[in-house]
């Protein structure tokens, strides 16, 4: 099992400069920042972690800031999105983003994408909710034009764009590993169709992995790794594994420096007899 740290990267958490060499010390593969760009005020989109929104939602730092800090002040701990929305950026910028930081980390980014929740915090960005899918995949499918070829171009329904010269280039080839987050009905297909992975948000998806390998393998696709935010308990670790999970994500807080070293150290005693 492999196993990482996220964070909500906020103004007042722990700088990433800190957090990144803490994380790599105590022998975690990896390190997860959440995006939000903003969170709109009339807050009619019903958060599903339950009724109080917390404020680090709307404090997060851009993602590919904060993992250019933590790429920086590590050396071989992978740094991801978790999630990053794309249905809220411009698909070039994004995948010059991409670019960039796997090229600053030496091909240690994970670029984990999904479609989000918000559907106020969508449409500030001109994204239609009812086809919010369909965006994610044709954007998925023109950042990789961008990513692996010379003289890229893409034309979707919802992105087209002509002939165009990009660089960098990922230093992964063919690019960055896309791992799709969400537990809607279709999900599976989508990671099948367009991503290199799974990351169900419920516990009760790990039922939903046999399904998943058995799409891969029917489409020529080998075996899918599944990534997930289990309950920090040993019982789940095990559980997890068992219903062949290849990682488990655990939060600190995003509250201060102590607080997410406190609970950083707990974590890492968790996992140690676990750890791959």
């Amino acid at each position: 099992m492999k196993f990482g740290i996220a964070i909500f990267p906020t103004d007042y958490a722990i700088s990433m400069t800190e957090l990144a060499p803490a994380v790599e010390q105590l022998g975690f593969e990896s390190l997860w920042v959440a995006e939000h760009s903003h969170i709109p005020a009339s807050r009619l989109s019903a958060w599903p972690g339950g009724a109080e929104l917390p404020k680090h939602y709307w404090h997060t730092m851009d993602p590919f800031l904060a993992l250019t800090e933590a790429a920086l002040a590590s050396k071989e701990l992978l740094i991801a999105t978790g999630i990053c929305l794309v249905v809220q950026r411009d698909p070039i910028h994004t995948a010059k983003q991409v670019a960039s930081v796997d090229h600053v980390s030496n091909g240690r980014f994970l670029f984990g994408i999904g479609a989000g929740w918000n559907k106020e915090e969508m449409a500030d960005h001109g994204t239609d909710f009812e086809s919010r899918f369909k965006l994610m995949r044709e954007r998925v499918e023109a950042m990789k034009a961008i990513w692996t070829q010379e003289e890229a171009e893409y034309h979707g329904e919802l992105v087209d764009f002509g002939p165009m010269w990009c660089w960098p280039k990922p230093v992964q080839k063919p690019h960055p590993p896309v791992l799709l987050g969400g537990s809607g009905p279709n999900v599976l297909k989508r990671a099948v169709a367009y991503a290199d992975g799974w990351m169900p948000n419920r516990g009760d998806d790990l039922g939903r992995i046999p399904q998943l390998q058995e799409l891969a393998q029917a489409a020529g696709r080998g075996r899918l790794p599944v990534t997930t935010y289990p309950k920090a308990d040993a019982a789940e670790i095990r559980r997890h594994a068992d219903a062949g999970v290849e990682r488990c994500i655990y939060y600190v807080p995003p509250d201060g420096r102590d607080q997410a070293l406190t609970r950083l150290e707990e974590l890492a005693a968790l996992v140690k007899p676990f750890a791959v």
